[in-house]
């Protein structure tokens, strides 16, 4: 396999760098560039400053002064997860990028988007820019790489509405989100507590997870960053803890000895890591069923995916025991890890480095296997 120059963009608003575990975004670009490191291809990265990646060069497109000014002096923990996506801050970090790209570019490079606002970087730089992990719906590339098949087909369908027809794109892709084993740590004892991660939210069925763990007498511990304008939660709730966002540690070591993760999240969830990064630790997952779960949670197998309370709560008190914690390890690392997911983005990037030929006509009489899209088991 050919080895590529990717030019990863980080965000205006967060640093490239573990810390900052509640984006998962954030996380994304942290992982893409281990993930590319570790197979031997160049990465060059357009962050903040105090960014810590693996990567062939970070440059600094937005500083630690210029963070604060634009974000109020909070520091970039504790920024909005929705800034202005085209405010000032990142339409300085991004003429900076543009400039830093320019100097460093040369033929058949890639340019790696993290979000659907850094259209301007890819066509000020003219290199091939892709999209990766897509999340969100305002996308721009002719090259997207969606996190899973649910959400490619929404975005089709908002795209394609007011025509009669929807045709495929054969330079798209759907590559699922990818995870670094070392950072989650397997048990098979667990503890009798419920968890729930992610942001404190009715649209991620907080709500629904506090009745489960209501109606299942069990503690139910919430981590995530807090919303103000929705007051979820009530300080005397005995059963509930509230214990904030958490780092990667300490992530770690609650989906570790968690009875089960509770994901029922009630929007159109693209993908839902969280789910996987708990099956990483052996630890079950319970979800909606809809959305990215059913490509992500083997129902009967790794977690269940529930469509009403019944089965929710039938789930958490009694469908987690029939499932076997080394599978659940097992199936995430084969499928989800950054070393499976990464064979299959360098079959995606040799398929865009055949757009300087013929494209979905050229012809490669070395190929051995056609392995990039088979799952585990």
């Amino acid at each position: 396999m050919d080895k590529y120059r990717i030019h990863l963009i980080g965000l205006a608003h967060t640093k490239s760098t573990k810390e900052y575990s509640h984006c998962a975004y954030t996380q994304k670009i942290l992982k893409m560039g281990k993930m590319m490191i570790d197979l031997g291809h160049a990465v060059y990265h357009y962050g903040a400053e105090g960014s810590d990646l693996q990567c062939t060069e970070h440059i600094t497109c937005i500083t630690d002064d210029e963070q604060a000014y634009h974000f109020d002096d909070k520091g970039w923990p504790e920024v909005s997860f929705d800034p202005d996506w085209h405010g000032l801050a990142y339409q300085l970090m991004h003429k900076r990028a543009i400039e830093e790209i320019n100097k460093r570019k040369q033929p058949h490079d890639l340019l790696f988007c993290s979000m659907g606002n850094q259209a301007e970087v890819a066509d000020k730089t003219q290199v091939l820019a892709c999209e990766m992990g897509i999340g969100y719906t305002y996308t721009f590339s002719h090259h997207r790489v969606f996190e899973s098949y649910s959400w490619m087909s929404y975005v089709y369908g908002l795209q394609y509405k007011n025509q009669s027809g929807c045709d495929g794109r054969f330079f798209d892709a759907v590559i699922p989100n990818y995870f670094d084993p070392d950072d989650f740590e397997y048990c098979d004892k667990k503890q009798d507590y419920l968890l729930y991660i992610g942001r404190i939210t009715a649209r991620k069925g907080v709500s629904l997870a506090v009745d489960i763990a209501h109606r299942t007498g069990r503690k139910l511990i919430l981590a995530g960053k807090d919303n103000p304008a929705e007051p979820i939660l009530k300080k005397d709730d005995l059963l509930i803890e509230y214990v904030g966002p958490v780092g990667p540690k300490q992530r770690s070591e609650l989906m570790k000895n968690a009875r089960c993760i509770l994901v029922p999240t009630i929007y159109w969830e693209p993908f839902g890591g969280v789910n996987v990064e708990a099956m990483f630790c052996g630890t079950p997952a319970i979800t909606t069923d809809f959305g990215g779960f059913p490509e992500t949670v083997q129902h009967g197998k790794t977690g269940f995916r529930c469509r009403t309370l019944e089965q929710f709560i039938w789930a958490v008190e009694k469908g987690v025991d029939q499932l076997d914690s080394n599978y659940i390890r097992d199936y995430a690392v084969n499928n989800y890890s950054l070393a499976r997911v990464g064979k299959m983005y360098e079959e995606y990037m040799h398929q865009l480095d055949s757009l300087h030929g013929k494209g979905m006509y050229e012809l490669n009489p070395d190929r051995t296997e056609l392995n990039w899209l088979n799952r585990w088991p």
